[in-house]
């Protein structure tokens, strides 16, 4: 039975036990007694989310419909024997009634099955969900990387199930899911049907914070309600912990520190007024260890046993504009703190294997208007110009410090494939080689693909995008990705497959450790 079954399972047994009249919580909870009507207990609004499993502590994610505090049962058992509990954040109006609880001195290599409520001078139903702990040493490890939901006017269609992709990816039973950004697109408003060209309708489910672009923290908050309403979405992260990065759709296409914009969808046209609200919603709303008001890193290293580290970066924060990017002097992307950090944690870890989740592809080029450059690669594919010389250096610093064992991967351009990068076709020659994989969109439009510049020496070894003449396909075409990671405790190796909607696998990699 498949741990989203077996979640199913446990949620009408544990609500039929609520609704029979009285529960007793583990851990010393006090049973409920007497009539009460559901609409004087708070409810909880957007399900259960765990994220950033991170060596012993993790989070535990919820939302409810009224002041109050939050409280958290776990336990190793999935009858909550030995259970015990923690007290989450209050649910306060300033934050949405959002919450989390941040757990610790997890034990290594469970499953931790956990119930979460919400408590005024009543208590709400309780919701439950199960995460798995940082792997001890001898243990598998497999995750699920993609990104890009409910973009270009693509939404949950209810004639196809809504995001069905998310069933397949809990097929592979993985550790963790890596959202690699563009988790909603504030940008992209959604119509009830969309005609398209060959006379099929698209239809969406739509809200208010969906019928235009997001300005208001409100609306922010609305792009995650609307796909955390999603079924297959909602089972998946019930049972499968995430870690998140943003990328600019959570804020604006192609956004970048200090812009003002000439969308004229908008009335705010300060990009760093858009940023700030954004960044409070990413902070309440998904299950990463920033406070409420956003203050806190979204770069950060995920360590996942032994075998991996998992280093989150943020490529748009500290982003310098978007020009030409061919500057002799150089550009920024990462910008000095966090490639300082980045440096270091890379030369500190001991992890066999360390994946870089890089938000934007490293060399395809990737425009913003008609001249200027959004991403890092541009169109000379000569010595590093731009931000390409931030890139040379942190590269000739993992060669130097002799750091081994590094994969990047990403999204972002809708559609999937495989770059190998090596010194002996490159312009700047003073790396050692390594591989990216690209995949996305979970449920967007499909583009592709883009022209790499080969400055790095880039090498196309896979790809699979829609035709020229077929761009923003839908998903009822297909085009939808995701790709899966494998590391095998006994050899070592790791393997990356590209996979397709429907769980076909496209593109498979093994790198030996």
């Amino acid at each position: 039975m498949s741990r989203n079954k077996t979640l199913n399972r446990r949620q009408l047994l544990w609500g039929g036990a609520v609704l029979g009249g009285a529960v007793a919580l583990g851990g010393g909870a006090t049973a409920l007694a007497g009539p009460m009507l559901d609409r004087d207990r708070p409810n909880l609004t957007h399900g259960v989310l765990s994220g950033d499993v991170n060596g012993d502590r993790g989070v535990i994610w919820t939302r409810a419909d009224r002041s109050g505090k939050m409280w958290v049962e776990l336990s190793t058992r999935e009858d909550f024997k030995h259970s015990w509990k923690v007290r989450g954040s209050n649910f306060m109006a300033a934050n949405d009634f959002t919450g989390k609880a941040r757990v610790d001195g997890l034990p290594a290599g469970k499953t931790i099955h956990y119930r979460v409520w919400a408590e005024d001078e009543h208590r709400s139903h309780p919701l439950t969900g199960s995460f798995r702990t940082t792997p001890a040493a001898g243990h598998d490890v497999r995750f699920v990387w993609s990104g890009d939901i409910a973009g270009q006017g693509w939404g949950r269609n209810p004639d196809i199930g809504g995001y069905t992709i998310f069933a397949d990816m809990a097929k592979s039973d993985p550790d963790f899911f890596l959202c690699s950004g563009d988790f909603y697109y504030g940008d992209n408003p959604l119509r009830e049907t969309v005609k398209l060209p060959d006379g099929r309708v698209w239809k969406n489910v739509t809200s208010d914070a969906k019928s235009k672009v997001a300005e208001t923290l409100k609306e922010f908050r609305g792009q995650y309600q609307y796909n955390l309403k999603d079924e297959n979405l909602s089972a998946f992260l019930s049972t499968t912990p995430m870690i998140n990065q943003w990328d600019d759709h959570e804020v604006l296409n192609n956004w970048y520190p200090g812009e003002i914009h000439d969308d004229p969808n908008y009335t705010i046209k300060s990009v760093d007024v858009l940023a700030a609200r954004a960044r409070k919603a990413f902070a309440e709303y998904t299950p990463n260890p920033l406070k409420p008001d956003g203050e806190g890193r979204i770069y950060r290293k995920i360590s996942h046993g032994p075998l991996l580290d998992v280093f989150m970066l943020d490529m748009r924060t500290y982003k310098d504009p978007n020009t030409l990017n061919d500057s002799p002097d150089g550009g920024r992307v990462l910008g000095k703190i966090q490639l300082d950090w980045l440096k270091q944690e890379l030369a500190r870890s001991k992890a066999t294997w360390k994946v870089i989740a890089n938000d934007t592809p490293l060399a395809n080029i990737i425009g913003d208007g008609p001249k200027n450059i959004e991403g890092i690669g541009q169109r000379d594919n000569g010595k590093p110009l731009g931000r390409e010389i931030e890139l040379a250096g942190l590269l000739s610093y993992i060669k130097k410090s002799k750091i081994k064992g590094l994969v990047w991967i990403t999204t972002d351009v809708h559609y999937t494939a495989a770059h190998h990068y090596d010194p002996s076709r490159a312009a700047f020659t003073d790396f050692d080689p390594f591989w990216e994989f690209i995949t996305g969109p979970i449920n967007a439009g499909a583009f592709g693909p883009n022209k790499v510049d080969t400055t790095f020496g880039t090498k196309v070894e896979f790809a699979k995008a829609p035709d020229a003449d077929h761009q923003n396909t839908t998903p009822l075409d297909g085009y939808q990705f995701y790709g899966e990671v494998a590391i095998d405790a006994a050899s070592k190796d790791l393997t990356v497959r590209l996979m397709e909607i429907g769980g076909k696998e496209l593109w498979t990699k093994t790198l030996g450790a």
